[in-house]
């Protein structure tokens, strides 16, 4: 029997660091999920898929589509929105094109973020990018013009508030205000000795490059491929095929 697959589904990115970043996500979690994802005796792994929602494609409604067993039977499909927030394209286009597709057993499980698991390791990235106590932290986020992305930001930076036992400023770089440069500028002015960009972005990109140029003392790495993201990835499809077995 095959299981349901994984299809996960990111934001598309005209960066080639973006687009392969999330190729070995999509490699890593695929070697995270055992044999036996969805039940006793399943000898086959789950398939795992990427999908993107703008920029580029395959659209998750075309891997949906495509999801056929050699039997010529439709695979049940576990899409994870591969998000830090849920905004638009998890409340609009994941459901949309999850329709579109007339798939006739897709679970749609919520975004990665805001999680702990993604606190932690952007306090591993800021440490490695020379942040100590004391330093004055910007959370930067891409931004929503949805209040509940917004919200999941605040979220995510209670969280690393949290990890870091300091307090965070919240900036977004595309949508939004205030902008990471002016609150960089704000924190100097307030007497920060020295000012670090904590990135609540997934992959290298336009946005990450943006960080870099918003005067910070250091910019941490975006959250990219990590054990623990892999892990947070592969619990989601797990628990959506648990629930989906117990509500049959």
């Amino acid at each position: 029997m095959t299981p349901p697959a994984l299809v996960l589904v990111a934001h598309g990115t005209r960066s080639t660091k973006g687009v392969q970043m999330i190729a070995a996500l999509a490699e890593a979690v695929s070697k995270e999920l055992d044999a036996g994802v969805s039940g006793p005796g399943t000898e086959e792994k789950p398939w795992v898929r990427t999908a993107f929602v703008d920029v580029l494609g395959p659209s998750p409604a075309e891997v949906l589509r495509d999801l056929a067993a050699p039997s010529g039977e439709s695979v049940p499909a576990v899409v994870v929105p591969a998000f830090l927030a849920s905004g638009y394209h998890v409340y609009q286009d994941v459901p949309r094109e999850v329709s579109e597709s007339a798939h006739p057993a897709t679970v749609v499980t919520p975004a990665m973020g805001p999680d702990p698991a993604l606190a932690g390791i952007m306090k591993m990235r800021l440490r490695a990018a020379g942040w100590t106590p004391g330093d004055a932290v910007v959370f930067a986020a891409a931004g929503s013009s949805d209040a509940r992305a917004r919200q999941d930001v605040r979220r995510a930076a209670a969280l690393l508030a949290e990890r870091l036992g300091t307090g965070v400023r919240i900036a977004y770089v595309a949508t939004g205000a205030p902008r990471v440069p002016e609150v960089v500028a704000e924190l100097r002015a307030a007497g920060a000795r020295r000012v670090f960009v904590a990135s609540y972005l997934l992959a290298h990109g336009l946005f990450q490059q943006r960080l870099h140029e918003a005067g910070a003392d250091g910019v941490a790495e975006p959250i990219g491929v990590h054990p623990a993201v892999v892990r947070l990835i592969a619990e989601r499809y797990r628990v959506a095929v648990r629930e989906t077995v117990r509500a049959r």
